[in-house]
């Protein structure tokens, strides 16, 4: 019987999926040091983004017959490595795209209308403070009329675009390995024409970080690796600029982030990843223009369904044609 370690947990459509198929599925969570270990006894494992499937383990287990990542990106999984060891890679790359979407805007509505500040501040201090938060948020913006800069312009990048378009915004949107999308929004309102077709063409990296009132961030990232958005891009932008980061943890310098906040160059950050995680910077999650999340951009109920049907659909049509 194939034996397969849902490390990271998965959502039970896809385990009853495995399980009709004839796959013993296991959702115990292994701590990452033991791993080596417990992995020598399973032919797959599927991971989220918690867990790591470095080089020594796929070296320590050559059982290993495919890795599984629910989700977009494959950062936390060694894949040449794998590859090099004949272990099939699979992702779920669409599955979280509206998920991650959703809540970019999320960030957005809520750093506009200090919604993180009149939060922390009304429950133990509202009686007092509350006409000092009513003279803050008074000072809210809309975002209808703006416009959205979108730096990677992939499965999610075109989800925030849609959505964006919704609310009247104007798009920017970059990306090296895309020219042209078209965009399909589907408007229930509009009945037998609900599906209306919205040609994007992409701009120059400059005109995204120069231009745009508002920038979110979907780019792959590696740990290690250098921040692309620094202090020397954050200088390139709008002074006030807001910035979303929902895509990888160290896409944002914490360190040039928080001078930038600090000076008012950027107005506020919406994070729901960290350079760390448990995040460690507590000038980042205390400072007052920052509106945080627990690295959950693609866990809703409906995309944990989606993905892991996605993931149980792979697995089975992998291990049937092996």
């Amino acid at each position: 019987m194939i034996k397969i370690l849902a490390n990271d947990g998965i959502d039970n459509s896809g385990k009853l999926m495995l399980e009709a198929a004839g796959f013993q599925v296991d959702t115990t969570k292994i701590p990452q040091d033991q791993l080596i270990t417990a992995l020598k006894n399973y032919d797959a494992v599927l991971v989220r983004s918690a867990t790591k499937i470095r080089k020594d383990i796929i070296e320590a287990c050559p059982n290993l017959k495919l890795i599984g990542r629910g989700g977009v990106g494959l950062d936390n999984i060694d894949v040449d490595i794998a590859k090099q060891k004949g272990i099939r890679v699979v992702n779920t790359p669409a599955s979280s795209s509206v998920s991650v979407a959703e809540l970019v805007f999320a960030h957005l509505f809520t750093a506009t209308r200090f919604l993180h500040q009149t939060n922390r501040v009304m429950p133990t201090d509202g009686n007092t403070k509350f006409g000092d938060l009513k003279k803050i948020a008074s000072n809210g913006i809309e975002l209808q009329g703006k416009t959205m800069g979108i730096y990677g312009f992939g499965r999610i990048g075109q989800e925030v675009a849609k959505i964006a378009i919704g609310l009247g915004m104007k798009v920017l949107a970059f990306d090296p390995y895309v020219s042209q999308v078209e965009l399909i929004l589907n408007l229930p309102m509009l009945g037998a024409h609900s599906r209306v077709k919205v040609p994007v063409q992409t701009v120059s990296e400059q005109s995204v970080i120069s231009q745009s009132d508002f920038i979110t961030f979907h780019i792959p990232f590696n740990e290690g690796e250098k921040s692309p958005v620094d202090a020397a891009m954050i200088s390139r932008m709008k002074k006030g600029v807001g910035l979303v980061n929902c895509s990888r943890g160290g896409v944002i310098s914490e360190t040039d982030l928080l001078a930038a906040l600090q000076s008012g160059q950027v107005a506020f950050a919406g994070l729901d990843v960290f350079e760390k995680e448990p995040p460690v910077n507590m000038e980042i999650l205390q400072h007052p223009h920052v509106s945080l999340s627990p690295h959950v951009g693609g866990s809703t109920k409906e995309a944990q369904n989606r993905i892991s049907i996605e993931l149980a659909e792979k697995v089975i049509e992998f291990f049937k044609n092996a």
